[in-house]
């Protein structure tokens, strides 16, 4: 009969349906990364054939008896008397009592002894030239049952096969042959046909938990696309849809399916986000970064939260001299993440590919900040000073626009505008000490500067409040103001009143113009600038300490 074993089994405590508490999904629930943790164990293969979950299936492996042995008794092995000539269908009354012994020895777990009477059944029917498809199925459905509780999942799958044959979208054969396909590891047949049971009748729970349970073997197994490897599934007429003649599913039932879901979408687009980085990456250390900057852009759809896509795709567009669309990537990680040393280097290259070597000098030391260590950025950080000079001098030698000059007739008077730079070389020169406005104060720093009278600018320096200073100063800071300020609060200020000193150095930072001019220091007067920050750091004060003065002077030097 077949590959069954003729050796006689143990008897059940309580039938065929004492073995279908059994659960499926217990066995597959690993932390493990490769898809070996979803597939079946020998013990989980047992229980894969011995029935549908606990939780509820409507096809399990059993035998079928509810229409065909009605005269079998509820009382199992009991003791109860079984009326084994009772009729099944059309069959005639020497197959029908086959079919009914089948199903006693099914039920007290004599799998081999019944699929023996199951094959006399169909033996029988194919001698006695009757026409009944749907007995026949039923048959060759239960022998499928026999062989599968006795683990010969190949015989399974060809009395299943031959029972959809005879009765298409038979819902127990589809269920069993899945389970057979299963336990041979034939994954993409077996999750066809789990699928065709449900659209049969959704509320098939071991159907449900076998789906996900293949699924993660299937992404393990062919990766995100292991969904255009499977063999077609076949559509089911509504006619054999059980489901749609019956009450729709509770809110509980539907709440859990959406959780379900929701966690398998989640699941595979984790999936598909770790693979298209993976792909992106290895493109990157190729070299093909317009291949690589597809696989990040797939990746931002997924997860348009993830800084480091943003400062790998800056790379490509970097790379690909793209540079606006570098900075706008390293300004979107910089919003997600504030200190990401990656983001403020690669934008400082956009800002040079864009030729903005003031705002490319900025992103490099807060990298040096972040990170003093980072060698790469130290030598863009003197290469872009080098740029940033040449810039400079570059627009500075342009030839100034000419202005026509109108003749003033003897009769009228010219209105006397004396000459900076020789009225600041007199001796009888006045600075006034109480600015009203930005104007005036350039006019009285410009004065001090240009007879160098640096107790003058000191004075100017001690009557103008800290926080205004960078203000006064607007935009006409440059390399010789930065010196003269310098000399002035060292030479005169720093004893009288050192914390006002801190205070004037504090601010004199953020006006405009300042990263410019600070470029263009040359190395002596970078020496004065040091100079007094280590006079101001040997100063006792109570308004700051020297590791104060240290973090200030980093922002100069």
């Amino acid at each position: 009969m077949g590959n069954a074993q003729k050796k006689p089994h143990g008897r059940g405590d309580g039938g065929p349906h004492s073995e279908s508490n059994n659960t499926h999904h217990g066995h597959w629930k690993s932390k493990g990364g490769s898809s070996d943790k979803y597939k079946l164990t020998p013990e989980s293969k047992e229980k894969v054939i011995n029935g549908a979950s606990k939780r509820g299936s409507t096809a399990s492996v059993q035998a079928d008896q509810s229409s065909d042995a009605k005269g079998t008794s509820d009382g199992g092995n009991g003791g109860a008397t079984v009326n084994l000539d009772a009729p099944c269908g059309a069959l005639p009354p020497p197959l029908a009592r086959l079919k009914n012994e089948g199903n006693l020895l099914f039920k007290n777990g004599q799998f081999a002894d019944a699929l023996e009477k199951y094959s006399l059944a169909i033996q029988g029917y194919a001698d006695s030239g009757i026409d009944s498809p749907e007995d026949l199925c039923i048959l060759h459905s239960n022998r499928a049952a026999c062989y599968l509780k006795d683990g010969n999942s190949q015989d399974c799958i060809q009395d299943c096969t031959k029972a959809l044959e005879l009765q298409p979208f038979s819902l127990k054969p589809l269920l069993r042959r899945a389970m057979a396909y299963e336990s041979l590891e034939r994954y993409r047949k077996a999750y066809v046909d789990y699928k065709t049971v449900l659209q049969i009748d959704m509320s098939v729970q071991a159907a449900h938990d076998a789906i996900n349970r293949i699924s993660r073997v299937l992404i393990d197994q062919d990766g995100a696309d292991w969904r255009e490897k499977l063999p077609d599934i076949p559509l089911v007429p509504l006619s054999a849809q059980q489901h749609r003649r019956e009450e729709p599913p509770s809110a509980e039932v539907l709440k859990a399916r959406a959780e379900r879901e929701a966690r398998d979408a989640e699941r595979r687009a984790e999936v598909r986000f770790g693979s298209l980085k993976q792909d992106g990456n290895n493109f990157v250390k190729k070299g093909q970064y317009q291949d690589a900057l597809g696989k990040y852009t797939e990746c931002l759809k997924l997860k348009p939260e993830e800084c480091a896509i943003y400062t790998n795709r800056a790379l490509c567009f970097v790379k690909l001299e793209r540079f606006a669309e570098a900075k706008e990537d390293c300004d979107a990680a910089l919003k997600l993440e504030p200190n990401n040393k990656k983001a403020f280097y690669r934008r400082a290259l956009a800002h040079k590919g864009l030729k903005d070597y003031l705002a490319c000098s900025s992103d490099l030391q807060e990298v040096l900040q972040l990170d003093p260590n980072v060698q790469e950025a130290e030598k863009e950080l003197e290469e872009v000073t080098v740029l940033l000079r040449e810039s400079l001098a570059a627009s500075l030698a342009k030839p100034r626009k000419t202005v026509p000059i109108t003749e003033v007739e003897d009769d009228e008077e010219a209105p006397s505008v004396p000459d900076s730079e020789s009225s600041c070389r007199e001796d009888d020169i006045s600075i006034s000490l109480n600015p009203r406005n930005a104007y005036e104060f350039g006019q009285a720093l410009s004065a001090a500067c240009s007879s160098r009278n640096t107790a003058a600018g000191a004075d100017l320096l001690a009557s103008t409040a800290p926080e205004k200073l960078p203000q006064l100063l607007s935009s006409q800071l440059d390399a010789q103001t930065i010196v003269f300020i310098m000399q002035a609060l060292d030479s005169h200020l720093l004893h009288k009143d050192p914390n006002l000193v801190y205070q004037h150095l504090n601010h004199l930072h953020t006006a405009k113009r300042f990263l410019v001019a600070l470029m263009l220091l040359k190395k002596e007067e970078r020496h004065l600038m040091t100079q007094l920050f280590e006079h101001l750091a040997a100063v006792e004060s109570a308004e700051f300490t020297k590791n104060d003065v240290q973090n200030l002077a980093n922002k100069y030097i």
